[in-house]
């Protein structure tokens, strides 16, 4: 079936099987990598896109699904080069270790302050809670979050 979508603001139509899941056209169609395959049950939260506004498990999700939405990757998150303000502040806070998660995590960070730019701690970590990591024990990550809010609110 063909389905139009916007990824990353650039509108594509594209054929997909019934079957086939949004992680995988995107890896595999539009050769965006950044969302990594981790469970493949939605459990770990590496595959993480913005789809239509909110954080979603991107190998939970049909491609079929996708149709006429608005996805975003890590990719699209600073198109003219450089790093966007949840990506620099990942890196600023040594929120990023061995970087299988930090797609994912910087994926539900966005999602999160596309909403809500003054998180509380918990609201951050409710957030999160989709998306694990091995390596860094999460503080850093917490901080990194807390420090992209900072920077949005002009601090």
């Amino acid at each position: 079936m063909l389905i139009n979508l916007t990824v990353n603001g650039r509108q594509h139509t594209l054929e997909v099987e019934p079957q086939e899941r949004l992680l995988d056209m995107l890896r595999q169609k539009l050769k965006l990598t950044g969302a990594k395959e981790g469970c493949g049950e939605g459990e770990c939260g590496a595959c993480t896109v913005i789809m239509n506004g909110e954080a979603v498990n991107s190998c939970m999700v049909l491609a079929y699904q996708a149709r006429e939405a608005e996805i975003l990757t890590i990719e699209g998150l600073a198109p003219n080069g450089g790093l966007d303000a949840v990506q620099h502040a990942f890196v600023e806070n040594g929120a990023v270790q061995c970087g299988y998660c930090t797609p994912g995590m910087v994926m539900s960070t966005k999602a999160l302050l596309m909403k809500n730019t003054n998180p509380t701690e918990a609201e951050i970590k409710e957030a999160l809670a989709g998306n694990l990591c091995r390596c860094t024990g999460y503080v850093n990550i917490i901080k990194a979050v807390k420090a992209a809010a900072g920077e949005l609110n002009g601090g």
